[in-house]
């Protein structure tokens, strides 16, 4: 059985495991993010990889999935805002610390990877994944093979804007759909409520303590799982937003399914239901043609880890 590395590299911390070629992690390990210092940050990956490497001496390659823009020769991070990356050669910099192989990819990409390989996704010849985390990231499969675009940094699903003018976004534009079908368009609906609002935002400041500032996704959850109108209300308005989107992407597209991975997907039938339901009220030709399944992806916070490993054995 072969090993490889998975290296899933945040903005705030830099996870890694040892993954079978079943797709299973060995052993998983976790540090803090110095996402301030570029060179820090290679060292950091270093540390975690001879870390796993030194229990696990057959490990033969390492996969790193980063969210950015990777250049179409999987070595170097052309643009990271969240990580001060630009123009960085992170594949030569680790592989000249750990001694391994490395492979460079966009975090969306090893997540959609993982999915179709081992996850929601298995069987699909055609799969578009969505992460709604932070923001939204994904990646597209086609005849079984990562579709990267023309020069590697296709599937920037989060960054096609919906709102001409609308809430700026860290890219640079504004209007951009993540900023209204993401956790932290999540977050930003429940806190806005909760100002203007309280008396209806009432159970959500009970969990936050009285400080709308102090809410956050999971608290948000668990109001909406207890059935609070509040919260419920904003999971609702982010649902519409990832459902109009699936929408347009399946016009464009035309994928069989699409996988809704990402933290927020962990909220389960409360996301998911309502995002049907956007999906097929705004579909283009509906009832005349055929609907892609829409399913919460399996892997979890996993799937970047166990992606970015096995695309290193490609």
């Amino acid at each position: 059985m072969s090993l490889t590395i998975g290296v899933d590299v945040g903005g705030t911390k830099v996870a890694a495991g040892v993954v079978d070629d079943d797709g299973a992690i060995v052993e998983k390990v976790r540090r803090p993010t110095p996402s301030t210092d570029p060179e820090e940050t290679a060292h950091v990956i270093a540390e975690v990889v001879e870390l796993l490497k030194g229990k696990y001496p057959d490990v033969s390659a390492v996969g790193l999935g980063t969210a950015g823009f990777v250049d179409e020769d999987r070595s170097t991070v052309l643009f990271a805002p969240n990580l001060a990356w630009r123009d960085e050669p992170i594949k030569k910099k680790v592989e000249g610390l750990v001694g391994l192989p490395v492979v460079v990819e966009n975090d969306g990409n090893a997540t959609a990877w993982g999915e179709a390989r081992y996850g929601a996704g298995r069987g699909q010849d055609f799969m578009v994944c969505i992460t709604l985390g932070t923001g939204i990231g994904g990646g597209i499969i086609v005849d079984g093979e990562l579709n990267r675009g023309r020069f590697g940094i296709g599937a920037e699903f989060g960054h096609f804007r919906v709102v001409p003018d609308g809430r700026r976004c860290g890219c640079g534009n504004r209007g951009c759909w993540e900023q209204y079908a993401s956790g932290n368009a999540l977050v930003h609906e429940a806190r806005d409520l909760a100002r203007v609002a309280p008396a209806m935002a009432g159970r959500l400041l009970d969990l936050a303590e009285g400080s709308p500032e102090r809410i956050h996704g999971p608290q948000i959850t668990q109001a909406a799982r207890e059935g609070d109108a509040a919260a419920l209300e904003c999971f609702d308005s982010v649902a519409r937003w990832t459902g109009q989107g699936l929408a347009d992407l399946s016009a464009i597209l035309d994928p069989g399914a699409f996988v809704i991975g990402g933290g927020l997907s962990d909220a389960g039938d409360l996301l998911l239901e309502p995002i049907r339901e956007a999906f097929q009220a705004a579909l283009t030709g509906r009832g005349h043609r055929p609907l892609p399944d829409i399913r919460i992806a399996e892997l979890g916070p996993a799937a970047g880890i166990v992606g970015a490993a096995d695309l290193a054995r490609i």
